[in-house]
């Protein structure tokens, strides 16, 4: 096999199919040729879509051995991706031995790009909809507040008396002797906020009904005739 016949009818039909975006970059000892491959979305100077070049270099007795890949100027690569799809062209390589194979290779780095790009675009919408969900519970949580249960009241009261300086106060009335005024009682006696916690807790409300017995025997009905047949006696001076 003419080898360098072989590669040089490929490079032209190559030029032919990337028209305007093969560039030869040497032609001795062997060809040394780029190609520029992008996702659909690609944006360039933006975070929209993936691109890089392929840059191939053939060996002496290509295509019967593999032809060397590098890949040049990568954009929005996720770390270790060259890396990954070089890998991938090389697996390539090793079944189309005996063909030329650029097109293929192309091809096949072009949908390696492509699967990569939608990956990484479930992978951001993934991100947002999880930044607007913890957002979306933080301002609920803002609006909710915190739930106050027995435990916490006291907590939070014990801090308040201690700030609003009642604990000390108490100390000092009981050294001395003082009063406290019924609200400075409230405010420093725990017990009266707990009697009331503890009757909040409570899930019922007991009622005497011993006490609603007997209004059956009261005699309602009489009292209102009185009351009707009542009339004002108004004596002759009045008039």
């Amino acid at each position: 096999m003419d080898y360098k016949d072989e590669q040089l009818n490929e490079i032209e039909a190559l030029e032919s199919i990337y028209c305007g975006e093969l560039e030869v970059l040497a032609t001795e000892p062997f060809y040394t040729f780029s190609i520029p491959i992008k996702t659909e979305e690609y944006e360039s100077g933006t975070e929209n879509g993936l691109s890089c070049c392929l840059q191939f270099t053939y060996t002496e007795k290509y295509p019967d051995e593999p032809l060397l890949i590098s890949i040049e100027e990568p954009e929005n690569f996720e770390e270790e991706s060259s890396e990954k799809l070089k890998k991938h062209l090389i697996e390539q390589m090793s079944e189309n031995l005996g063909m030329v194979m650029v097109f293929t290779l192309v091809s096949a780095a072009q949908e390696w790009l492509n699967v990569q790009w939608d990956k990484i675009k479930l992978n951001r919408e993934e991100c947002e909809a999880q930044k607007l969900r913890e957002e979306e519970e933080a301002e609920r949580r803002k609006f909710e507040g915190t739930r106050v249960t027995v435990e916490t009241f006291l907590c939070w009261k014990e801090k308040f008396d201690e700030e609003m300086g009642y604990t000390k106060r108490r100390e000092i009335a009981e050294r001395e002797g003082k009063k406290l005024t019924g609200r400075e009682l409230f405010m420093t006696d725990k017990t009266l906020d707990q009697s009331d916690l503890k009757f909040l807790d409570d899930d019922s409300v007991k009622v005497d009904e011993s006490l609603f017995q007997n209004l059956d025997d009261l005699d309602l009905e009489d009292e209102d005739d009185d009351d009707a047949d009542y009339e004002p006696n108004v004596s002759d001076d009045s008039a």
